[in-house]
């Protein structure tokens, strides 16, 4: 299913990346917004919400460090797995978008995020 979001002109908005650092960027309003795994993602970040849950009762119940650890870590690939599928529809649509309309800042923004994601 696809999803069309059209920003104000320089309209800022702001996105939290995987490692929870908040990023924002502004859309020209030219460049349409399209996310063809929308509910994809939102599903997977509802199944991430429900294992860091489970995860803060089994803090709560005293088990095993061990046991959190490998839960934290799990979580923490589903998280990444998430941004990769963000990733992708952003260069499929909103790069391929950037380029044809020469919106050179689009580029700029995406080193920026690409930057913060992998650290």
């Amino acid at each position: 299913m696809s999803e069309k979001h059209t920003h104000a002109e320089n309209a800022a908005h702001t996105h939290i990346l995987a490692d929870g650092t908040p990023y924002t960027h502004t859309h020209n309003a030219a460049h349409p917004h399209r996310h063809e795994n929308t509910k994809a993602v939102l599903n997977r970040m509802s199944r991430a919400i429900g294992h860091m849950e489970s995860i803060k009762k089994m803090v709560e119940d005293g088990r095993d460090c061990s046991e959190v650890l490998i839960q934290i870590a799990a979580v923490r690939s589903a998280i990444n797995n998430i941004g990769k599928i963000i990733l992708e529809d952003h260069i499929s649509h909103c790069l391929v978008d950037a380029i044809e309309t020469g919106d050179e800042q689009v580029l700029a923004d995406l080193n920026d995020a690409i930057n913060k994601f992998i650290k």
